[in-house]
């Protein structure tokens, strides 16, 4: 696991809501998991302040579900779950980033062929 992404910040950032639900596709996770899962991921180590904001625009947007959980010896924690429709949202928006990494690719390989 790297501290730097994979991909340039404004990438990482315009695909952070679709990545926050992908880490989830497995169970509930407290934040600093999540957060563990993406920087694995290659999306780097995020700060608190595009993690969380992001959690709360999907559990608003109800795609997610927040619970507190009493904590083993420590503080309880907010865990975060995925909905029916974050998971359709997911599906979705994953299509929708496919179709455009294809579109990329075409178009480049037609620029070569025509360059």
């Amino acid at each position: 696991m790297t501290d730097a992404a994979r991909w340039p910040a404004p990438w990482v950032r315009a695909a952070l809501d679709l990545a926050v639900l992908a880490s989830l596709t497995d169970g509930r996770l407290h934040g600093y998991a999540i957060g563990q899962s993406l920087a694995a991921h290659g999306f780097g180590l995020l700060k608190g302040g595009s993690l969380y904001p992001a959690l709360s625009r999907l559990e608003e947007a109800g795609d997610v579900e927040a619970a507190w959980v009493e904590g083993h010896g420590g503080p309880g924690r907010k865990e975060y779950d995925l909905t029916g429709s974050g998971r359709e949202r997911l599906d979705r928006e994953l299509a929708s980033w496919q179709e455009l990494a294809e579109t990329l690719s075409r178009m480049s390989r037609e620029t070569i062929n025509h360059g």
